[in-house]
């Protein structure tokens, strides 16, 4: 199947800006209440700040609205501004995400931990850099999925269209939390299933990436049993096909594109889908240098371009390319099935090639 060329989906309606601007204003209120507690805390909301509003694609807002207006629902300020606080559920799992791989930068910067530990040093306080920075990771982390409840609830939506809308929010958290641990359980076990493999990309990433999103602004639209069930069956393939292309570029993307260093993600010794394929298919000596090599950290460019090549020599690399096709197909093929606003289908035609087709 072919499909036409995205469209910057997260830009139509003006959303990228709205988002944006909702953010920066909860941000600025929460600076001006943690400065009123201790000027300690402007390093907080500055890390904080730069984190939330110095990038991110926005999908996961985008996914949202476009489900809010595809059954139906009417645009509004105080809708855009309640979808945003999926940045803060975002960035919070970033942010732990990081500490617990250990990863030096995100998008290009200083990883939080590494940030904190970094002000540690400057500063020539007691005790261990490095465990302040964890500590301090761990608090705003945490200080984000706190703010995610703050903002769906202070966006200016009716307290009952809110009440429709929780019980997916909180489920999807729920989901990506223990999606993080069955990701870190996956690493230290060593399991390289493709069951596995596939089971810890639907819960860690897929379903609050894509199906979840859609489901919380169907929610707030009072969409029909028959939109919902046609947003899960587009948005469960869609979100593993997301992180599938987000596992092809842990290896194979470019650092000037995804903001992390060549192939980190062999260094921190991930049991994606595209490794479990290659283990599986790989013989015996490309099976022993794979896993013996995976999650070293010491691992050079040198080792990261062997084991590039005997990911892509045993065909895990296509095949896994070729699952990202079927799985995008069968998700666009969902939307066939269920009458959407015409805008809201496009747009979620559109966001659909813009999250598997990426670079960064």
């Amino acid at each position: 199947m072919t499909y036409p060329a995205p469209v910057s989906p997260v830009d139509r309606a003006g959303l990228r800006q709205r988002v944006d601007k909702a953010l920066t204003e909860f941000l600025a209120n929460q600076r001006t209440w943690m400065t009123g507690v201790d000027d300690a805390l402007v390093p907080v909301a500055e890390a904080i700040e730069a984190f939330v509003l110095g990038g991110g694609k926005r999908l996961r807002p985008a996914f949202a609205y476009w489900g809010y207006r595809g059954a139906g629902g009417v645009d509004s300020d105080q809708v855009v501004s309640a979808l945003a606080a999926l940045e803060f559920v975002q960035a919070s799992a970033l942010i732990h995400d990081d500490l617990m791989d250990r990863s030096d930068t995100r998008r290009g910067e200083p990883a939080v931990h590494r940030r904190f530990a970094a002000r540690h040093r400057a500063a020539g306080w007691g005790g261990d850099p490095d465990g302040f920075g964890d500590a301090a990771a761990i608090l705003l982390g945490d200080l984000c999925l706190v703010w995610s409840d703050q903002l769906l609830h202070s966006a200016g939506l009716e307290p009952r269209t809110v009440a429709r809308a929780r019980p997916v929010f909180d489920e999807m958290r729920t989901e990506v939390t223990v999606g993080q641990y069955l990701d870190v359980l996956t690493q230290v076990t060593g399991d390289t299933s493709l069951e596995r493999a596939g089971k810890v990309a639907r819960y860690k990433s897929a379903k609050y990436t894509v199906e979840r999103p859609l489901l919380l602004g169907a929610a707030l639209a009072e969409a029909s049993a028959d939109v919902r069930a046609a947003y899960s069956a587009y948005g469960l393939p869609l979100g593993e096909a997301f992180q599938l292309r987000d596992d092809v570029l842990g290896v194979f993307g470019d650092p000037a594109q995804t903001g992390k260093p060549a192939g980190d993600d062999l260094r921190e010794g991930k049991r994606t889908y595209l490794v479990a394929a290659a283990v599986e298919a790989t013989d015996d000596a490309g099976r022993e240098l794979l896993l013996g090599r995976l999650g070293d950290p010491e691992l050079d460019e040198a080792g990261v371009a062997r084991l590039r090549e005997l990911i892509r020599a045993s065909g895990a690399l296509a095949r896994t390319e070729q699952r990202i096709v079927t799985l995008t197909d069968a998700a666009l093929a969902a939307l066939t099935t269920v009458d959407l606003d015409t805008e809201a289908r496009q747009a979620l035609v559109d966001l659909a090639i813009a999250a598997t087709r990426r670079a960064d």
